[in-house]
């Protein structure tokens, strides 16, 4: 195959793998301080993603793909807040297992890969259009 769309399609599977790594760490984001429906209820469970690499028989290159979405088995964080309609009989309230600056580091992470993703999209786009131009221009 083409080395310039190789490139293209590796690219595109990398924005699509931080495009939905973004969506679980906004997930986890929005549901931070989120608790049970029901006192004593458990909250919302963190959303872990990970990936693999995958070999796409058509054009022969390793393309990353969004292997598995989980939930993070780690406790809870409870709080005493006796005044809370989602405590339990002790006054004890769950809290998601979210970490705030854990899911803000993963979020810049997920950003900066996108970025470079792209860069590398435009830059490909770039070299396709001139080789395009240098084949016109020797006619």
């Amino acid at each position: 195959m083409d080395p310039l769309s190789d490139s293209l399609a590796i690219s595109a599977s990398g924005l699509s793998a931080q495009s939905t790594r973004l969506r679980v760490v906004s997930e986890n984001l929005a549901n931070a301080r989120s608790t049970g429906d029901t006192p004593g209820a458990d909250p919302y469970r963190r959303k872990t993603i990970s990936f693999s690499d995958e070999l796409d028989r058509t054009s022969g290159v390793e393309k990353v793909k969004v292997k598995r979405i989980g939930v993070d088995k780690s406790e809870f964080l409870s709080e005493y807040e006796p005044g809370n309609p989602a405590a339990d009989p002790n006054g004890i309230v769950k809290y998601p297992n979210v970490n705030v600056l854990l899911e803000m580091a993963d979020m810049r992470e997920a950003n900066r890969s996108y970025e470079a993703n792209l860069q590398s999209i435009r830059q490909t786009r770039d070299l396709i259009s001139s080789t395009i131009d240098l084949l016109r221009s020797s006619q």
